[in-house]
């Protein structure tokens, strides 16, 4: 594939960094959209890689970094609803205004990043709010004649996640025990550079217009195995207590109130819904998937190392 441009939108998140690196090493021009550019210039090493600074919730702002834009990949979302940066915002109307902006300056190409088992029926505001997006990124492909792909991944996991590293944070200061939510909803997590790797694939392959994939890795466990795995990983010794439906529930009802929210009422909803695929990885990416073992390891470990380093340190 010849060299393109390709503005992306949630350049600098955990997935961007490594779509943005991935799409760098093929030799494409890459414009990355960032409310903040000079905390996020360590990306500017990329040698094809630019910053725009501005609100990508302005359709003026995204209008005018599209102009001469090939593709535009949007990566934003969050987990969590707080003031001006709710679903409804940051999922729905930024969607709208992505597919507008595109029409307004003729850009054919979209991939857009969702997430396992969407609906506009959804047992939660992210699940709902995720799926009323995708209908209108569906609708606005047909009237302004772009094409779309849509990806839904399950939990992402790799060495700047939020899902594994918090666990691990957690565990570690846990007082010989961690009371947990909802221990048996179920993920089948998938590494970031799997991810990445569909994203950059998919720009220029036909077969992946118009479709929509759900990404997992190889294999599923529930929330209290995945705990337990990473508590044995950095060797922390601590009994993992599984809450009952009802306390998983008083527990998001109470940490939704704790400063950054760690659980809410509304992730307790989506985990109602077990984040697993039906079927294997996407043929068409050529990839097989990495395994939560065979990577974890790599940084959890290290980071593990540099703390018993820390505290020997320490008590010199």
């Amino acid at each position: 594939m010849a060299n393109i441009t390709v503005c992306l939108l949630g350049g600098t998140g955990f997935v961007g960094r490594s779509v943005a690196a991935d799409l760098v090493e093929r030799g494409h021009t890459v414009k990355v959209l960032t409310r903040h550019r000079e905390r996020n210039r360590d990306m500017l090493v990329l040698p094809t890689l630019t910053m725009s600074e501005g609100d990508v919730n302005e359709l003026g702002f995204l209008r005018e970094q599209f102009q001469d834009a090939d593709v535009v990949v949007n990566l934003i979302g969050i987990l969590n609803s707080s003031g001006k940066n709710n679903f409804q915002r940051i999922h729905v109307e930024l969607a709208a205004k992505v597919a507008e902006a595109m029409q307004q300056t003729g850009v054919r190409r979209l991939l857009h990043m969702s997430a396992l088992h969407t609906s506009k029926d959804g047992p939660s505001k992210y699940l709902r709010s995720k799926g009323e997006a995708e209908e209108i990124l569906r609708q606005s492909s047909l009237s302004h004649d772009f094409d779309l792909t849509i990806f839904r991944p399950s939990v992402i996991f790799g060495p700047l996640d939020s899902f594994i590293n918090r666990f691990a944070s957690l565990l570690r200061i846990a007082p010989g025990f961690l009371p947990l939510a909802c221990p048996q909803a179920r993920f089948q997590p998938v590494y970031v550079e799997d991810v990445a790797a569909c994203f950059v694939r998919a720009i220029g392959d036909h077969d992946t217009y118009g479709q929509e994939y759900n990404l997992c890795g190889p294999k599923a466990y529930t929330l209290y195995e995945l705990v337990n795995f990473v508590a044995e990983l950095i060797d922390v010794r601590c009994r993992i207590l599984g809450l009952s439906d009802w306390q998983s529930r008083l527990q998001a009802a109470f940490m939704q109130w704790v400063p950054g929210k760690p659980f809410t009422l509304d992730n307790y909803n989506s985990m109602k819904i077990d984040s697993t695929c039906d079927s294997g990885f996407p043929e068409v990416f050529e990839i097989t998937p990495a395994s939560l073992e065979a990577v974890v390891p790599t940084y959890l470990r290290k980071r593990s190392r540099q703390l018993d380093l820390f505290r020997r340190l320490a008590r010199r």
